[in-house]
């Protein structure tokens, strides 16, 4: 697992506009949605919506579709569940609990 790259995911992920926004598409599942109803629902203006969006897409934790005219953003799962088994896989290693249950 590259360390960089869970880094840049987990900045990407410490603003708070941005976190509003990836967990209105892991919420929304796998059909994703669209530009505008994100706009909408995190009431912030559509070019601060697409640079938040594109600081996410940077990262690839969300990918984008187009439909006709529709543009709709998705989470991108398998990023993900990467980012966090990143971070869960190596818990309590170094706990003494651990380490008996080892021996």
């Amino acid at each position: 697992m590259d360390d960089s790259l869970i880094a840049r995911r987990l900045g990407a992920l410490g603003n708070e506009t941005r976190l509003e926004i990836y967990r209105i598409l892991v919420r929304a599942g796998r059909e994703g949605v669209p530009v505008g109803d994100l706009q909408r629902r995190t009431a912030a203006p559509m070019s601060t919506v697409s640079h938040h969006l594109h600081k996410l897409i940077t990262v690839g934790l969300v990918r984008q579709e187009r439909e006709g005219t529709t543009l709709y953003c998705h989470a991108n799962y398998d990023a993900m569940d990467e980012t966090v088994g990143y971070l869960t896989k190596v818990c309590c290693v170094d706990s003494k609990a651990s380490a008996e249950d080892a021996a």
